[in-house]
């Protein structure tokens, strides 16, 4: 098996890519980071991951896309090739899943439409606009797509994806 993490350029929240990316590769499902460029990606709180694949390279051979949350999120609010890959997985009937601002991806995307659906208080009136059925809940499953609140819920947000792909 395999995940792609779609991570912005700068100010992803750590916590968010690297706790849900630990407990994935313990399962030895392989996990692979893309972004806008092939590139230093640099954390809120310093850490930094290198993008291995640009989200032009992201194929149809990937179990889950997974969007990382935190302010730099937002460069994929209206992004078409990041907003073409939710829907192609959504569409795929792949695991799709976003933490904290990320999914407004989603919403952007069109796929939250009749779902029920969370991210972080300042991005719910995005999704209600969007058609989601928001949730206060801080991780909320609907079929493969799964959404939480925040970097809180960033461990619980990797083991629902891992259920997920056991499915």
């Amino acid at each position: 098996m395999r995940v792609v993490f779609v991570v912005p350029r700068n100010n992803f929240r750590d916590e968010e890519f690297f706790i849900p990316r630990t407990i994935i590769a313990k399962k030895e499902i392989e996990c692979v980071v893309a972004s806008k460029n092939i590139a230093a990606l640099k954390g809120m709180r310093g850490n930094i991951v290198e993008s291995t694949i640009t989200l032009s390279q992201v194929d149809n051979g990937f179990d889950a896309i997974i969007f990382v949350g935190g302010s730099g999120a937002e460069q994929y609010f209206s992004d078409s090739e990041a907003l073409g890959l939710a829907k192609k997985y959504f569409e795929m009937n792949r695991v799709v899943a976003a933490i904290c601002i990320a999914p407004s991806i989603l919403a952007n995307a069109g796929i939250l439409k009749g779902k029920k659906a969370t991210c972080f208080a300042s991005e719910k009136e995005n999704l209600t606009a969007h058609g989601a059925l928001y949730s206060r809940s801080p991780i909320v499953v609907d079929g493969k797509i799964i959404t939480a609140s925040g970097p809180v819920v960033a461990k619980e947000f990797g083991e629902e994806i891992v259920k997920a792909l056991k499915k």
